[in-house]
């Protein structure tokens, strides 16, 4: 490097370009520290963290743990530099590959996505799940000079990324153009932005044509609601005001568009709180979150290292307030990143797994990432791709435009919000709800869509606490006012589950007590076999589903996420005393008696449109009776 303006190879350093116009040069001390709570924020000091797959143990979830640092770069010196400069004092040039390919058969990933189709999602574990694999090769050159040429390529060839880095520390180097803000806090606003979906643009450019037919497909779009519901879960667990949706967006780069996201509330938390609670994005693990991560130590053999994990800068904040958190966030997801250690490189991707995956279309895609890293960085051919502009052969050669820029493809956008709950879409007002004053104890059976159940609970004025279905006690399942038996992955007919014998016990114990119970998706299962109600797997899984079903007498638009089912005889209405709301088939919908109300499907889902209506008035049967 010849600007004396760039860091010595010799010195810890990170590049940083996130404003399209500068190169941000960080230096400083290299300190790794076991959990998040120990990243030292103290005034006046920026600190950037590499956070591994690993921390999500400190959520107490599973994985497979490799020892990688949480490695922080304490910085002494932050400076910046016109991309310009920076592109021309970097190196230049190819850096050769040697024993390139994935390190698992095209053949022997899709017979993984074939079982975690039919033995995940077939069974009930979750809606999605991403398996990854790794594009790995040798490389001889210099590794800081390897690191600084694939930069350099990125800056001059890679468009549209969230953040475009470099991150060199003592043994180990990252360098990529991640298209994904995980989570960001600044001013007390927390922003997350989920993105599914993956376009390639084909040699020439992409055209309207064929963005439209992706944007119409059925996987791409669940897949994107899907995420945006796990990631609500997670705003609605730091945010007071739960977080508000906006969009959908393109996310436009040189020659992949994904569809996106962005939710926005408010937060008083501290910023490695707020981290530690969203351990990790839905689009690299799946969800439910933690049964994700189980799926994916189940069948992904090696360890993550820092994929799907983020880089976190943290700065100190220029005007505080009282109680308020000494810095801001941003922290973008570690995707679209190549590691060099030891001279192996190391390109991790994934592929996200639903129950319309295609395993050979899914094998194609994780093709697709590796090439699009690859040839960002320059270390395979980029081919003629131009950068994210229509192929319109109507429109002059001298105008082209943004996808984005399209009128079909802006309707085709907008037109997905018609089917989401107005809730999340629009400002949540300050209503004190009809149920002011009384309150719920929320037993969460390890899916945190009670997160979300809670904010609409309290929205309709009722003061929640979550308790999680291992530590919430039998005295305070008495005490509750409102018992509400929440959702969770598995089969709610295992025996040998310490989980389901848990629930199965809350439920019988609440409604033996005739106390107000509501019982929702498993707990909903759970209730309907207390009742004589025989379960069954679906035929075809209601993960991420959105149907209109008769509740009652009344049409509900609602989201189902289940794999089983409650089942009686077509045009039964009364089971031991409950009433049955049913769909043609005989599946149980939801039932009420004396004192309980239960549902299958998510009122709190983006995809419940008819959400909040319907869980006020089971609320209001369940209380009914106190």
């Amino acid at each position: 490097m010849t600007s004396s303006a760039l860091p010595s190879p010799e010195e810890p350093f990170a590049l940083l370009a996130r404003d399209g116009r500068t190169v941000e040069v960080l230096r400083g001390e290299v300190i790794d520290v076991e959990r998040l709570a120990d990243i030292p924020l103290r005034p006046d000091e920026e600190v950037l963290a590499l956070v591994p797959f690993r921390q999500v143990r400190e959520r107490g979830f599973e994985c497979h743990d490799d020892g990688v640092p949480l490695r922080c770069l304490v910085v002494s010196s932050h400076t910046s530099i016109p991309i310009a400069q920076a592109v021309a004092a970097l190196p230049a040039g190819p850096v050769p590959l040697r024993e390139a390919g994935f390190d698992i058969p095209d053949e022997e990933y899709a017979d993984i996505v074939r079982r975690v189709i039919a033995d995940e999602i077939g069974r009930g574990e979750g809606a999605n799940f991403v398996i990854r694999r790794d594009f790995t090769a040798r490389v001889d050159s210099d590794p800081v000079t390897a690191a600084l040429t694939w930069f350099r390529a990125l800056l001059e060839h890679e468009r549209g990324a969230y953040w475009t880095f470099l991150v060199s520390t003592p043994g180990h180097i990252a360098v990529g153009a991640s298209p994904e803000a995980h989570v960001s806090a600044i001013d007390g606003v927390v922003t997350m932005n989920p993105i599914s979906g993956t376009f390639r643009h084909p040699d020439g450019g992409a055209s309207v044509a064929a963005l439209t037919e992706f944007l119409q497909s059925t996987k791409e779009t669940e897949e994107l609601f899907m995420v945006v519901d796990e990631e609500l879960k997670m705003m609605s667990a730091v945010c007071s005001d739960g977080g508000r949706i906006t969009g959908p967006h393109l996310k436009e780069m040189s020659r992949l568009t994904h569809t996106e996201y962005v939710l926005r509330g408010r937060s008083r938390m501290d910023p490695r709180d707020i981290l530690r609670e969203t351990m990790f994005a839905p689009t690299v693990t799946g969800s439910p979150m933690q049964n994700a991560c189980t799926v994916i130590t189940r069948h992904e053999d090696t360890p993550r290292g820092y994929y799907s994990g983020v880089a976190a800068l943290f700065t100190p904040r220029v005007t505080l307030t009282a109680d308020e958190p000494t810095h801001d966030l941003d922290a973008p997801i570690l995707i679209r990143t190549a590691y060099l250690q030891d001279g192996a490189l190391r390109v991790p991707v994934g592929a996200t797994l639903v129950r319309h995956s295609d395993p050979d279309g899914e094998v194609s895609e994780t093709h697709g990432k590796a090439a699009g890293v690859l040839g960002a960085i320059g270390a395979v051919p980029r081919g003629p791709v131009a950068v994210a502009e229509v192929v319109d052969e109507d429109a002059p050669a001298a105008e082209p435009r943004r996808l984005a820029d399209d009128p079909g493809v802006a309707r085709l956008l907008a037109s997905r919000n018609a089917r989401l709950a107005s809730f999340w879409l629009e400002p949540q007002g300050s209503d004190p709800g009809p149920f002011a004053g009384r309150s719920a104890l929320v037993v969460d059976a390890e899916d945190r869509f009670t997160t979300m159940l809670a904010h609409q609970l309290r929205h309709l004025g009722l003061a929640v606490e979550i308790a999680p279905w291992d530590a919430v006690t039998d005295e305070q399942v008495d005490a509750a006012e409102l018992l509400v038996a929440g959702p969770g992955p598995g089969d709610p007919r295992d025996r040998d589950s310490p989980r389901m014998r848990r629930m199965r016990e809350i439920v019988a114990r609440r409604r033996a007590s005739g106390e107000p119970l509501l019982a929702v998706c498993l707990s909903h299962q759970i209730l309907a076999h207390t009742l004589g109600i025989s379960l069954a797997p679906l035929e075809h899984p209601h993960q991420g589903l959105q149907r209109t079903v008769d509740v009652f007498g009344e049409p509900a638009s609602i989201g189902f996420y289940n794999t089983f089912t409650a089942r009686v005889a077509p045009g039964t209405q009364q089971v031991g005393g409950a009433e049955v709301a049913t769909g043609p088939g005989g599946d149980v919908h939801a039932l009420r008696g004396p004192g309980f109300a239960s549902v299958q499907g998510h009122l709190e889902s983006i995809l419940s449109r008819d959400g909040m209506t319907t869980l006020r008035r089971l609320v209001s049967h369940a209380l009914a009776g106190r």
